[in-house]
């Protein structure tokens, strides 16, 4: 369903009276009627297709759904105050004309045109993007604007981008949306439709070998999850990570860890090897030492990457000058073309080759590389509730990751 049906307002009233047990507790706190609220209350079941309670002569009481649906609930609300608070300290004055509790009066149309122009950076290709009119999404921007009392939106020569106070409360939407979504699949599947899509962010060594076996093995027990793996440079993964845009990423672990909002999980170690061309002039020597692979030229990741900085400490260590004749790329198809058709070497695991090292084109050099282990897992954010499709998968890949040693 589309997550921005649901009403912030008609949220608000469902934690209120689950917190309270009773509508007319719950009426004088979000400001509603007792037949609002009721009404409220009504259209969000009819909306999710679930009871979420159960009426009774002596009270108001959650329902299963309901219990799992309140703390998705109450989750995105705990964002949604978090980003209204550091909005306005981002301004770094005080507020004009705005509320001090803004975070209570939001819509969910806010929060759609407010992330809809920091994605598209002009207010006419943001309405494009949503399907409304120019001038409604314009007025809805405003509102936001007006409702926080501080500057969410400035011009650029490029178009519109976000002020600093915008970037707190939009992160904070797409955390609290990401919530939903998850309060959502969680009724679903309680319901029996599992509806789940799960976002993954993946690096070379992952998508080549632990994901695609995790993949399969959880797509037999969950065939309508859909999955959606995105590749990219680690810091754009990061990024879509800690903007709820992806539910987790899995490959290299960095050190120290990244963010102070991500958590790092290890899977294995994994050790790595100089590869070549099946018939390179090293294929068949013994004992190949650091001088002789300087004379080559090479194939790496770009800077920053972990396999990129193991590849200049090999040369830094043994004190001798890192080779120049270098391709940078991290590119899985690029790698197999170049190596295969030339005698550059590359420094990567020999997992993410296995299939052309089995077939005969490239092979293993002998070069003792014991020392460049690297450890591959997963990052999360630190604060991520997985529900219990996605704690499925992270089961899998933890269970791919410790029998990867039988078919190395």
């Amino acid at each position: 369903m589309d997550i921005y049906k649901l009403n912030l307002r008609h949220l608000r009233a469902f934690s209120q009276t689950a917190r309270a047990g009773s509508i007319s507790a719950a009426a004088s706190e979000v400001h509603l009627s007792q037949p609002a609220i009721t009404q409220a209350l009504s259209k969000l079941e009819r909306t999710l297709g679930a009871a979420l309670f159960v009426r009774t002569r002596g009270g108001i009481f959650l329902t299963e759904p309901g219990e799992m649906f309140r703390n998705r609930v109450e989750r995105a609300q705990e964002h949604l105050r978090i980003g209204s608070e550091r909005c306005v300290r981002a301004a770094n004055k005080k507020p004009s004309g705005g509320f001090q509790r803004f975070d209570h009066l939001l819509t969910s149309a806010q929060l759609r045109a407010l992330l809809a122009v920091e994605e598209a950076g002009n207010f006419s290709w943001a309405a494009r993007a949503v399907g409304i009119a120019q001038p409604a999404l314009h007025r809805t921007a405003r509102d936001l604007e007006r409702l926080s009392g501080v500057a969410l939106y400035g011009k650029t020569a490029q178009g519109i981008e976000l002020t600093p106070a915008a970037q707190a409360l939009a992160l904070a939407a797409r955390l609290s949306l990401a919530e939903l979504r998850q309060g959502i699949d969680e009724i679903n599947a309680w319901l029996g439709h599992d509806s789940t899509e799960l976002s993954i962010g993946t690096m070379p060594l992952a998508r080549s070998y632990v994901l695609p076996k995790a993949i399969n093995d959880f797509t037999r027990l969950r065939p309508d999850v859909r999955l959606r793996v995105v590749d990219g440079p680690y810091a754009d993964l990061l990024h879509g990570l800690r903007h709820g845009q992806l539910d987790l990423l899995i490959g290299a672990l960095r050190e120290p860890v990244p963010a102070d909002d991500v958590t790092q999980q290890p899977l294995f170690d994994d050790a790595l090897a100089i590869l070549a061309r099946s018939g390179h002039p090293l294929a068949e020597a013994d004992a190949i030492t650091v001088r002789e692979l300087a004379e080559w030229s090479w194939l790496t990741p770009p800077k920053g990457v972990p396999t990129r900085d193991l590849f200049d400490s090999l040369f830094a260590d043994a004190g001798i000058d890192a080779p120049t004749r270098i391709v940078e790329s991290s590119s899985q198809i690029l790698l197999r073309g170049v190596l295969l058709g030339s005698d550059r070497l590359t420094i990567l695991s020999p997992h993410q080759v296995r299939l052309e090292v089995e077939q005969g084109l490239l092979t293993e050099l002998d070069v003792d590389l014991s020392h460049s282990s690297r450890t591959i897992g997963l990052t999360t954010r630190q604060d991520w509730q997985p529900t219990e499709t996605q704690s499925m998968l992270l089961g899998l890949l933890a269970k791919v990751a410790g029998d990867r040693h039988i078919n190395p």
